[in-house]
């Protein structure tokens, strides 16, 4: 390695030379100082998180914060927006991979959102390749030729990229400050925004950012704070960057008004992040005896709970003339089988169809091949508009609505069954390498690996955790259908041709997570500990 590190930095994993670019000097200062400047307040956040979760253990309920009710009250609106985020109607999704990448950019969709968080490996390879692929995508440079000889290249006209970094609670390993790990997103952001920024603007889109996970206004202050400092460093206009907060935690929501509020100068929006939220609410409640959702297909957008949350949303943003994004429907295309294909895009269309008709200015995608659907049914709504900002929602919302948790049944077999499958087999996959992961016909990424194992460890726990037949959910069931599970799994893999070694390893992680005593709060973190 020829390169030379700044003060303090260290890399503990190897950097190959085509790499060198990215992890620059330079870049790696404007890393270290944002992790200087900002790592205890990272840490005291994550520190506050595990001391709410204490109170919500003790039977404390979410609310609206006292001391933030004149923001609540206050008359204010976001920052405007540059006109290459005006129009979201289709935002498509998915990890940093040179293929992926391209696809999405030409998939018609109005913005992709490049992914280094829950549809990404975390994998240090998969990190920094992935910024030479953004690199590259973002100067047009880009090409990817696969093992049959086809050629992949950019059109003309591409999406509006986005990019999304690690959550706060997760840490780059590989990378040093004095000693001490530095923050996953941080990383990400820093190394996107060094190489690439005032390229984006140039080129009229971008700086712009999807930010997940929180849970506070103060959380978002942090990302506010990274923000200006990081454009004083490499000399950008205040307001030049925009970012859209996924709300994919229940206690988020009762801060939605004031995680704008922080980001104000450089707010893009909040997006109804709807597969973390349901992980979210619970892990939150998971020791509330009386809290015990159905199993995940009885868990839609229509259930009331759910619905508040979206519509709650949609009321903030507008009311704060800031862009309302809706979520992902995991439902995919579906080749050789024209019938559940038909079901598959009827689905699609239903989601989104609700989305435009609630008031949500555009909605997401996993998949090229469903674009077009989702514009149709935004286009039906919005017309030549590029947003309908101008729809207020009605109605006031609040704890009763958004802790109202309904269904509780039903929990099937089947459903027990389909969690564990869901879990191994992203799990395999996700030590293999890949963090996007189609199994039976919808599209998982970690949000629904989470979902998966909290509601097995939920239903072991739970009085209410009865399947449908009258049997209680057990550890000793589980552990006698994670074989059974394990088997049609790797079935399943070896059939597409792909390696089967890291699923035995999945089932024990798979095991471990969902019957250990106390509830891991994230699946990802001892997974990340394990790859290397």
């Amino acid at each position: 390695m020829s390169l030379t590190l700044p003060a303090g930095v260290q890399i503990t994993a190897p950097i190959k030379p085509e790499w060198e670019f990215i992890l620059s000097p330079a870049a790696l200062e404007l890393v270290a100082r944002l992790h200087r400047a900002f790592e205890p307040r990272r840490q005291e956040l994550l520190k506050a998180r595990l001391e709410r979760q204490a109170r919500i253990d003790a039977g404390e309920m979410p609310d609206f914060l006292p001391e933030t009710q004149q923001i609540r009250a206050g008359d204010w609106k976001v920052a405007p927006l540059p006109k290459a985020l005006e129009n979201r109607r289709v935002e498509i999704t998915g990890p940093v991979e040179a293929k992926m990448i391209i696809n999405a950019f030409n998939s018609g969709a109005d913005s992709y959102m490049a992914d280094f968080e829950d549809s990404n490996s975390p994998k240090w390879e998969n990190q920094v390749q992935g910024q030479v692929n953004l690199y590259q995508a973002i100067r047009r440079e880009l090409s990817f030729t696969n093992e049959t000889g086809k050629v992949y290249q950019l059109n003309d006209k591409i999406a509006t990229l986005q990019i999304r970094p690690r959550g706060w609670h997760l840490d780059e390993k590989h990378v040093l400050v004095d000693g001490q790990r530095v923050s996953g997103g941080i990383f990400d952001f820093a190394l996107a925004f060094f190489h690439n920024a005032k390229e984006q603007v140039a080129r009229g889109a971008g700086p712009f950012y999807y930010l997940p996970k929180m849970e506070s206004h103060l959380e978002a202050r942090l990302w506010n704070d990274i923000f200006v400092m990081a454009q004083d460093h490499i000399g950008l206009p205040q307001g030049t960057i925009k970012a859209t907060v996924l709300v994919e935690t229940i206690l988020a929501t009762f801060e939605m008004e004031e995680i704008l509020y922080e980001l104000r100068q450089h707010s893009a929006g909040l997006n109804a992040g709807r597969w973390d939220y349901i992980f979210s609410c619970i892990k939150k409640f998971k020791n509330n005896k009386d809290f015990c959702l159905a199993q995940r297909s009885a868990i839609t957008m229509e259930v009331p709970f759910m619905r508040a949350y979206a519509l709650a949303l949609v009321q903030a943003c507008h009311k704060r003339g800031a862009p309302a994004m809706g979520g992902m429907s995991a439902l995919i295309p579906i080749k050789n089988d024209p019938v559940a294909n038909e079901k598959a895009l009827a689905g699609i269309r239903h989601d989104k169809t609700r989305d435009a008709n609630d008031g949500f200015d555009g909605g997401w995608v996993a998949h090229p091949g469903l674009v077009s659907i989702a514009a149709e049914e935004f286009q039906k709504v919005l017309g030549d508009k590029p947003n309908q900002w101008e729809k207020q929602v009605e109605g006031k919302f609040g704890p009763k609505d958004w802790l109202n948790f309904q269904p509780e049944q039903p929990i099937t077999e089947a459903g027990l069954r389909n969690n564990i499958n869901v879990g191994i087999h992203y799990l395999g996959s996700w030590l293999a390498g890949n963090g996007c992961v189609p199994i039976h016909n919808l599209m998982e990424d970690a949000a629904t690996a989470e979902i998966s194992r909290s509601q097995v460890w939920q239903w072991v726990v739970s009085p209410k955790g009865v399947l449908d037949d009258g049997r209680k959910v057990t550890a000793g069931m589980v552990r006698s259908l994670i074989p059974e599970e394990l088997a049609k799994v790797k079935a399943t893999v070896s059939a597409q041709g792909e390696d089967t070694t890291t699923y035995d390893q999945a089932a024990g992680i798979f095991e471990t997570m969902s019957l250990a005593p106390e509830f891991p709060e994230f699946l990802t973190l001892p997974l990340y500990e394990a790859m290397e």
